[in-house]
């Protein structure tokens, strides 16, 4: 994920010149991954979410092609995977978070069976159509794991468009949709989650909390959880279709290299996102500790932020813009509409628009499908999109 990497390279670059700005990522190619939901649900394809790298690093920074396989800030530098050792006078940690599919008994090596996908991974994403498309009968499942994850909104999304697609294609009444979650609501901020429970009544959708996905049988198309709040309490579903949402946790490169928490997680200042230890170690997006959800509308207004923290210490002064944990989840609930969750570290709501955006809307659907994409290539990546702050005080004629 590095969502957070670009923009900040790019913000960077402006500031230092581009010969004083390198990045180190090993992957070829670059995924705008908000849109696998509606790739997963047979509404775009996945080529249309991926551009090589190459094309949206900034122009004259260096790339290091590389893994970081160690951090070492006492000394300023990063050694990566292919040996090199690379010295900093700064460095902008932006890791994003890593996928444990293989903390569930019996995957990966599950997904080379049908009936069985993950909006999570490129490798997966198409199979999650698949299995929707050719669905006959029977329980749809769909997961939440018991560990922090990115866009926490996207495991239910991909359920609700399951639902208007079995309805559109008459097979609804065939179909039991089911969501377990480990989580003890449906959702983080109310206002939202009150809402939501109103689309799960309306549309028959059933949801258990606390319930954990643990096991995997995709040759007898059965998945196993287990019972959080009674331990040792497991209980099994067939299926005829399922999408797991695989547990998630902090880069393993981070862990014991003394920038991290005591879970793993990158140990940033929650208004400054300057680490807490290293005082030209500076964090954004999924890898850090801050307490709001894992989105890139939050890498957005984190790197707002951080650009102006970073300026600050360049020129020997104190960090003066806070981060207030803003972060967004358009959850998609048919192929036309959303509901724009927009909130801060309090969770309580932080809304753009002059408008209840609790309430499912088509104009919020046709800006996660067209406008957003746009935004990120064009904006984010460019280090031009700060998040919608501003606007938030135009639209809201300078009240919030």
């Amino acid at each position: 994920f590095i969502t957070g990497g670009i923009t900040m390279a790019a913000r960077m670059k402006r500031k230092v010149g581009a010969e004083n700005v390198a990045i180190v990522e090993p992957s070829e190619m670059h995924y705008y991954q908000p849109i696998w939901t509606l790739v997963g649900a047979g509404s775009k394809n996945v080529a249309s979410s991926g551009r090589p790298t190459a094309s949206v690093i900034p122009s004259g920074v260096t790339w290091v092609k590389s893994k970081v396989a160690e951090l070492n800030p006492e000394n300023n530098t990063v050694h990566t995977d292919s040996g090199k050792k690379i010295s900093y006078d700064y460095l902008i940690v932006a890791l994003g978070l890593e996928l444990h599919y293989e903390k569930i008994k019996g995957l990966p090596e599950g997904f080379e069976h049908p009936k069985i996908g993950s909006n999570y991974s490129v490798e997966t994403v198409e199979k999650t159509w698949n299995a929707l498309k050719n669905f006959k009968e029977g329980n749809a499942l769909f997961t939440f794991p018991n560990t922090p994850v990115k866009c926490a909104g996207a495991p239910q999304k991909i359920m609700y468009l399951s639902d208007a697609f079995l309805r559109k294609t008459g097979k609804r009444s065939k179909a039991n949709i089911i969501y377990n979650t480990s989580l003890p609501v449906l959702f983080g901020v109310k206002k939202y989650a009150d809402a939501l429970w109103e689309i799960v009544k309306k549309r028959d959708l059933n949801v258990n909390l606390r319930h954990n996905l643990i096991e995997v049988r995709a040759d007898k198309q059965e998945a196993v959880f287990e019972n959080l709040d009674k331990p040792g309490e497991t209980e099994v579903y067939k299926y005829d279709m399922i999408h797991v949402t695989p547990p998630m946790g902090p880069p393993a490169v981070l862990k014991g290299s003394s920038l991290d928490d005591e879970a793993g997680w990158l140990d940033v200042n929650k208004s400054t996102l300057q680490h807490k230890t290293y005082a030209n170690v500076f964090g954004i997006g999924d890898c850090t500790n801050l307490p709001t959800s894992k989105t890139a509308a939050a890498v957005a207004a984190q790197s707002a932020v951080l650009d102006r923290t970073v300026s600050r210490i360049l020129k020997k002064q104190t960090p003066d813009k806070t981060y207030d944990g803003y972060t967004s989840c358009p959850l998609v609930t048919s192929y036309n509409t959303v509901i724009l969750a927009e909130f801060d570290y309090d969770g309580q709501p932080l809304e753009t628009f002059p408008v209840d955006q609790s309430k499912e809307s088509r104009v919020m659907y046709h800006m996660k499908a067209d406008i957003m994409p746009h935004l990120y290539w064009h904006g984010l990546l460019k280090g031009l999109w700060g998040g919608p702050g501003p606007y938030r005080t135009i639209m809201h004629l300078g009240m919030k």
